[in-house]
């Protein structure tokens, strides 16, 4: 029978390694299952220039970086892969990475979100160069500039 763990962590952008931070400082020692595109959307973003304690701005890769060493540092041990099935019906939770199966008494899920594009070859070329996924995030980079908005209800709208 596999070990059960105290929690496992599913995601590893900020809401992710926030979570293993504190969890890891509470010893509860979380195994974080990262997924194979680990960090979320902050690796394709060029300049984070909204997260508190970096006066000048810092690279999505590099904040990622920072605060995945940080987990780290805290004893947050880390699996490279995806999960592939789960059953929450019962404790302990179960989580498959392939055919591995993790038990868990407590699941954290911050998988966060992944935008949508349009698909345009354009888009590929100017992402982070004018081109942004995030009107909320990147609307300071682009003051008393004449730009477009393309999305749907709320989100486009923020």
């Amino acid at each position: 029978m596999s070990k059960i763990e105290n929690v496992i962590i599913i995601g590893s952008g900020p809401a992710g390694l926030t979570s293993a931070v504190y969890t890891a400082r509470a010893n509860l020692q979380p195994l974080m299952i990262e997924g194979e595109e680990q960090g979320g959307q902050l690796m394709t973003t060029t300049e984070v220039e909204n997260f508190p304690g970096f006066e000048h701005g810092i690279t999505g890769p590099d904040l990622i970086d920072v605060m995945r060493k940080q987990a780290a540092r805290f004893g947050t041990r880390f699996i490279t892969k995806n999960v592939t099935q789960v059953d929450f019906s019962a404790r302990p939770f179960k989580v498959w990475v392939g055919k591995e199966l993790h038990l868990a008494q407590t699941i954290i899920i911050a998988t966060g979100a992944r935008a949508k594009y349009l698909g345009l070859e354009s888009e590929k070329k100017y992402m982070n160069r004018g081109v942004s996924a995030c009107a909320t995030c990147d609307g300071a980079f682009f003051r008393n500039v004449e730009i477009g908005v393309v999305g749907g209800g709320d989100t486009a709208m923020e």
